[in-house]
């Protein structure tokens, strides 16, 4: 990294930081804090869903997963995320925002019951801050692999980094953050491009790539050809149909866009229900085009000769990056990758600081306390959340690559909590069914995860607990338990209870929230169209250009 490389990344991402700062002057009441009180223009909502969704440990582990695996891992950021955005802003969504909800997990109280809210916060709280582990762990080997820091170095920088994103959106709350995540999501298409463009000239392009890995399976009898095709992929064992590893991935997207009060929480701000559409169609369609880039660098480096020693697959992006960028291009890149942190750190801040104060402090601990006081909570939270990911760091270095370590536990609880919200806007099903089912397809994906990690060897045959059936298992496992206990609970004890009416700070800050502007106005075709569209593009990506 030379002085030029240095004050780039110091000049992009030190106004981007001020300007959140800035930014949060003003912020006093929970509605501005918690959904900026529902002013944010589509645009803005997608390019901070987009920064949101593309964070740094895509970038690199996205890289390492592809490298041994090969590209199948774009099916989540096309078919998964175009399923999960749609289901999100055209469906659950719109009808918590109706509701005059702040919280995804919200909706499960009026929905099923005050259990599977709480549960739904614990779930979202565990699954978030995992993934802050996999960020961490990620801008550790940038520091450390490209721009070539001393370690304890790199981690007191991890330090600042995590106090300053924190600092923002504590005090600014989710306007801060959508419009410094939009920002930072330009920066990173940015320098996604520049190590794209110097890879792809390093290789000679698609068809260079190609010629070398077939000329190279024919000399080692190897299958490293497979790599460059979705349909290639066949599960950790090679006996798991690709057509199930593209469902699993759908699962996978789905859930993160429905399940995660990250991206649901932008949604909510939208100023209009077409706004909401709008953004979410927006959003997935600049996250793919970055995604494939990062899954084509993994490729690639199977095409470049005298490829730089690396301990592990995470380790190739910041190699590739440092021996193939020059003086400035390296910068905008580092910068790139600092944007991408701090966007996903401030993004996970403020929708898991809202979900503890409003699902979990506000509800069971401190229900009647002063508008401000809960402000207050949910900015100490903020920075207490963004701690605990360090705490994942010991099981995401056992992993063969920090991706595995994600994907290997959505289908405990991430997968079980998306099919009841699901189900609880597409099904009149038993409002006591909802916890029920939750606790057993949760059960199902401990027993599955016991014995697919940690068994030796394994109890059950892999068709029923390996990685790729496992996501459809739980869906089956958590739906199948929600009908039959709905069958029995309306026979016995009718449609179900009433819906808990909040007290207390909960329902004073619902009655002051904004109202949601119903109507669509006169864009609902287009908005329709647009999600058509999107569904049909990413489904032709998945099942005919790359398959």
């Amino acid at each position: 990294m030379t002085t030029l490389d240095w004050l780039i990344v110091l000049i992009v991402n030190g106004s981007i930081i001020a300007y959140g700062l800035y930014l949060a002057r003003g912020t006093h009441s929970s509605s501005e804090w918690f959904l900026a009180s529902r002013t944010l223009p589509w645009w803005a909502v997608g390019l901070s869903m987009f920064a949101t969704n593309v964070d740094n440990a895509d970038l690199v582990g996205v890289t390492g997963k592809t490298f041994t695996e090969g590209i199948h891992v774009i099916t989540v950021y096309a078919l998964g995320s175009a399923v999960g955005g749609i289901l999100a802003a055209y469906f659950l969504v719109p009808e918590i925002s109706r509701l005059g909800l702040y919280t995804n997990a919200e909706y499960l109280e009026v929905r099923y019951g005050p259990s599977a809210r709480i549960l739904s916060a614990l779930i979202q709280i565990q699954y978030r801050t995992s993934m802050l582990g996999m960020m961490i762990w990620s801008t550790f080997l940038v520091l450390t692999k490209l721009v070539d820091i001393p370690e304890p170095l790199a981690w007191g920088l991890i330090l600042l980094l995590v106090a300053l994103a924190g600092l923002y959106t504590a005090w600014g709350g989710l306007k801060s953050v959508v419009w410094t995540d939009s920002a930072q999501g330009i920066v990173m298409m940015a320098a996604a491009i520049v190590v794209f463009v110097s890879i792809w000239n390093a290789v000679g392009g698609w068809s260079a790539l190609e010629e070398k890995l077939l000329a190279a399976d024919q000399r080692d009898g190897s299958h490293l050809a497979d790599k460059l095709h979705i349909g290639g992929f066949r599960g950790d064992h090679d006996a798991v149909s690709p057509y199930m590893v593209a469902l699993g991935w759908t699962i996978v997207g789905a859930g993160y866009w429905t399940v995660n009060h990250t991206q649901t929480m932008r949604l909510m701000g939208s100023r209009s229900l077409a706004d909401m559409k709008y953004a979410a169609v927006f959003g997935v369609i600049l996250s793919l085009p970055v995604m494939m880039i990062s899954a084509c660098l993994g490729v690639f480096a199977h095409g470049i000769d005298g490829l730089p020693p690396h301990e592990t697959a995470d380790d190739l992006y910041p190699i590739l990056a440092n021996q193939f960028l020059g003086p400035g291009l390296k910068g905008l890149v580092v910068a790139g990758m600092v944007a991408a942190v701090v966007s996903t750190f401030d993004s996970m801040g403020s929708a898991l600081s809202a979900i503890f104060t409003r699902d979990v402090y506000a509800r069971l601990i401190a229900p009647n306390k002063s508008d401000e006081h809960y402000v207050f909570v949910g900015r100490i939270a903020t920075v207490a959340v963004l701690l605990i990911g360090f705490a994942y760091l010991p099981f995401i270095w056992k992993q063969d690559h920090m991706l595995k370590a994600f994907t290997t536990l959505i289908p405990v609880f991430v997968t079980p909590l998306f099919t009841i919200y699901l189900a609880g806007v597409f099904t009149r099903l038993h409002r006591g069914s909802g916890t029920f089912g939750l606790l057993c397809g949760s059960s199902y994906g401990l027993v599955a995860l016991y014995d697919r990690q940690f068994a030796t060897p394994q109890i059950l045959p892999h068709w029923f607990t390996e990685l790729w059936v496992a996501y459809s298992w739980s869906i089956g496992f958590t739906l199948v338990p929600m009908v039959l206990a709905s069958l029995v609970l309306t026979r016995w004890k009718g449609e179900g209870a009433e819906p808990r009416t909040e007290t207390g700070w909960l329902q004073r800050s619902r009655e002051e929230l904004t109202a949601f502007p119903d109507a669509e106005s006169k864009g609902s075709l287009w908005t329709w169209l647009s999600a058509i569209l999107v569904t049909v593009a990413s489904c032709w990506i998945v099942f005919v250009w790359l398959w």
